[in-house]
């Protein structure tokens, strides 16, 4: 059985690492190269690296940012923001990225994830799914950083979306996403039970339980955080030794 991944989640913009809450009032947090060696250091298992501008500015992801964390840095990148074609998947992964995430862009045209499995391999393709409560609370897939509300089922794309070759999910609640108040573990369980490939469960780490909870109740097979790491005094290292304690099967540094 694979071990649980911890995955620290760093957002780019301008340049910088960014954090907000709920995909809105963002403040700087540091230098992308410069955080990502931290987290290295501190035994972090993979490293999610999102550029949160790409696609609202029209634009590839910053690929000279890429390239120097991928020089500096040797666990798993996976790399997402503007991806709208293979094309775009194949020059993440020349640049150093070893996984690539693609949302707003696999939603609009799923071929995109069919092509780039087939291309590349299931296990570069990584599909992002954020979602969002409607009028009723119902979840509903949200595109375009939690902006714009579809009238789908998020757990319905996930199925859909491994179908067609997505090596993984990573699945974000827009309402839970850097307010530290926990991961939502009814709606991750959902996705887990039902799809057969690896979901990330990303939006809400507040605390070292909240990893543990969402793995344990929520059945995610990794959990990815930022919050926790950049506000607190958490780190990869504090949060491996309290999921091994917890009982989960992680990799200790």
């Amino acid at each position: 059985m694979l071990k649980t991944r911890l995955i620290p989640s760093l957002l780019l913009a301008n340049g910088r690492c960014v954090k907000g809450v709920r995909f809105d009032d963002y403040r700087d947090v540091g230098h992308p190269v410069t955080a990502a060696k931290v987290y290295e250091a501190q035994g972090a298992d993979e490293l999610l690296f999102l550029d949160i501008r790409a696609s609202d500015e029209g634009r590839a992801t910053l690929l000279d940012t890429v390239t120097q964390t991928a020089e500096q840095c040797f666990m798993p990148l996976t790399v997402g923001g503007g991806v709208r074609t293979v094309d775009d998947i194949r020059t993440l992964l020349r640049a150093g990225a070893d996984k690539v995430s693609i949302n707003t862009a696999a939603f609009a045209r799923p071929e995109l994830i069919a092509e780039g499995a087939a291309e590349f391999g299931d296990q570069c393709i990584v599909v992002s799914i954020d979602h969002i409560a409607d009028s009723t609370g119902t979840q509903r897939v949200a595109l375009d950083s939690g902006k714009r509300m579809t009238d789908v089922d998020p757990v319905e794309w996930a199925q859909r979306a491994a179908d067609l070759g997505a090596g993984e999910i990573l699945f974000t609640s827009v309402e839970r996403e850097g307010a530290r108040g926990g991961y939502d573990i009814d709606t991750i369980r959902r996705v887990a039970d039902t799809v057969s490939v690896p979901v990330i469960a990303a939006g809400g780490a507040g605390s070292l339980q909240d990893l543990v909870d969402v793995v344990a109740q929520g059945h995610a097979s990794a959990v990815a955080a930022a919050s926790i790491f950049h506000f607190t005094d958490q780190s990869p290292i504090k949060a491996h030794s309290f999921m091994k304690q917890a009982g989960l099967d992680v990799r200790m540094a």
